[in-house]
């Protein structure tokens, strides 16, 4: 069972406990993400997360840290959202001290200097292109940016190429300062160790800061006015088209998020799913689709993506848009719902096998809902929810005047895919 508690240096903690294994995974979440940003200095967020690896007063550079890592066998890395930033180690629990030492080291004793801040804003402009040339990796970028507009979360979580330019080391380190400090931090330990001794290390290691800060917010997203689909299109030579219609949906707060989560995996979430087996097994029509959902604190976002021929890019919308129309009017059956309840308790247990996904799962709950939940509670949960609500889900989301799509590749017909779209719902 887990624990939650905040420690007298005022690190909140949660501690998950695992017998049988020897991995134990330390993972730090710090509740700022990208839409926390204003658009001067869009990608900081994921610039200090960079800038965290690149050395500290006692490892001064990069190599001297991931050589310390890797002597240990461990597995380390980080991520930025637009919510969260995440930093986590995971490692044999005999070294347990090591990596809470580390962890800690980088996160309150990076050297942020001039020299690895210019050479790192070239590593980052070389990500952004890295993305921005994937039509498969850039679509949910310019999706999302066709759902927000010009709103943090509508920007690209990297920032764009002349963001990244303009950005200066002080803008930096101003930003992260309103955020890094411990009392804002969440720290999530799973796996085999003992409490006592763990408490002991994260008091010797994360210390107080002098003086308190006070913890930033961020503006919640206000969409503007939609009478007509959105329909964005980047025009890229490719051999395939990359393809995203979605809708804004539910915050993780909504209380139908879960069946929302349910009807995603119903339209587009295994290979058994409406859009798999019409799309692709029925009609060759695409070899990925799927459908997904993007939650965040005050909103989120249902999609369906596809890659397809240009030539069958018309139909493979008509056919999406078919499948959206069928689940809004006739619902689901009763065979199907109690099928997708299984599989979503069977692929919840297989995704939280070890330390390093239960951290995680305990810590994202925390940090963007304020309450945690067990896997069985969550499970409970998913069990109760009925067919009624499904569809009432499906009527509510799958509206035609929040309809919006994007599109990457070669000469694509705007106004044909606009007509479709306008007569699809």
């Amino acid at each position: 069972m887990y624990h939650k508690e905040k420690l007298v240096n005022g690190l909140n903690l949660i501690t998950v406990p695992i017998k049988n294994t020897r991995a134990v995974s330390i993972l730090v979440l710090v509740p700022v993400g990208s839409r926390y940003e204003t658009k001067k200095i869009n990608g900081s967020t994921h610039f200090i997360e960079h800038m965290m690896f690149k050395g500290t007063k006692k490892r001064p550079n990069n190599f001297l840290l991931s050589r310390e890592l890797d002597a240990l066998g461990a597995e380390y890395n980080a991520f930025t959202s637009k919510d969260m930033t995440a930093y986590w180690i995971k490692l044999d629990k005999d070294y347990l001290d090591k990596g809470v030492e580390i962890i800690s080291d980088m996160l309150f004793h990076s050297l942020f200097n001039e020299k690895e801040f210019e050479r790192e804003r070239g590593v980052i402009i070389e990500e952004i292109k890295m993305y921005e040339d994937n039509p498969m990796m850039y679509i949910d970028t310019l999706f999302e940016e066709t759902v927000f507009g010009n709103s943090p979360l509508g920007w690209p979580i990297s920032g764009r190429i002349d963001d990244i330019k303009n950005l200066a080391l002080q803008q930096l380190l101003s930003f992260k300062s309103k955020f890094y400090f411990l009392e804002n931090m969440l720290m999530v330990v799973s796996g085999d160790f003992r409490k006592d001794s763990l408490v002991k290390l994260l008091k010797g290691h994360f210390l107080p800061p002098a003086k308190k800060s006070l913890k930033k917010g961020f503006k919640k997203h206000s969409f503007l006015s939609q009478h007509a689909p959105k329909l964005e299109i980047l025009n890229k030579k490719s051999q395939q088209v990359q393809l995203a219609i979605g809708f804004p949906a539910y915050s993780c707060h909504h209380k139908n998020i879960n069946a929302l989560t349910l009807l995603s995996i119903i339209l587009g979430g295994n290979m058994s799913s409406r859009l798999f087996s019409e799309i692709r097994v029925k009609r060759g029509l695409a070899y990925a689709i799927r459908a997904d959902l993007s939650v965040y604190q005050d909103t989120g976002l249902f999609s369906v993506q596809a890659g397809v021929d240009k030539n069958k890019l018309d139909e493979a919308i008509k056919v999406i848009l078919e499948e959206l129309v069928k689940v809004k009017r006739a619902g689901v059956s009763r065979e199907e719902l109690s099928r997708v309840k299984t599989f979503f308790a069977g692929k919840l247990s297989l995704d939280l096998e070890d330390s390093a996904s239960m951290a995680s799962w305990y810590g994202r709950q925390e940090l963007l809902i304020g309450k945690t939940l067990t896997p069985e509670q969550k499970i409970k949960m998913i069990n109760k929810i009925n067919g009624n609500v499904i569809n009432q889900v499906a009527k509510d989301v799958f509206r035609a005047d929040k309809l919006c799509a994007a599109v990457i590749g070669e000469s694509v017909d705007r106004p044909k895919l606009l007509s479709i779209l306008r007569a699809g719902l």
